[in-house]
């Protein structure tokens, strides 16, 4: 996960940040577990594809 997202977030590293956050969803994911934590992870995981889709005007 990226620690930190912001409005000034550089879109030159979209590419390498949107690969790394869904390689890390689809691991989370692949362990099926459904506690808390790892539905905390997922979220924020998410979040973070998103904005990152939003902000650059990615079309996903």
């Amino acid at each position: 996960m990226l620690e930190n997202l912001e409005s000034n977030y550089d879109c030159a590293n979209a590419g390498d940040d949107l690969h790394q956050l869904k390689q890390e969803l689809e691991s989370i994911r692949n362990h099926q577990t459904t506690d808390q934590t790892t539905q905390e992870a997922i979220n924020r995981l998410e979040n973070q594809i998103s904005f990152i889709l939003n902000k650059c005007d990615i079309n996903h």
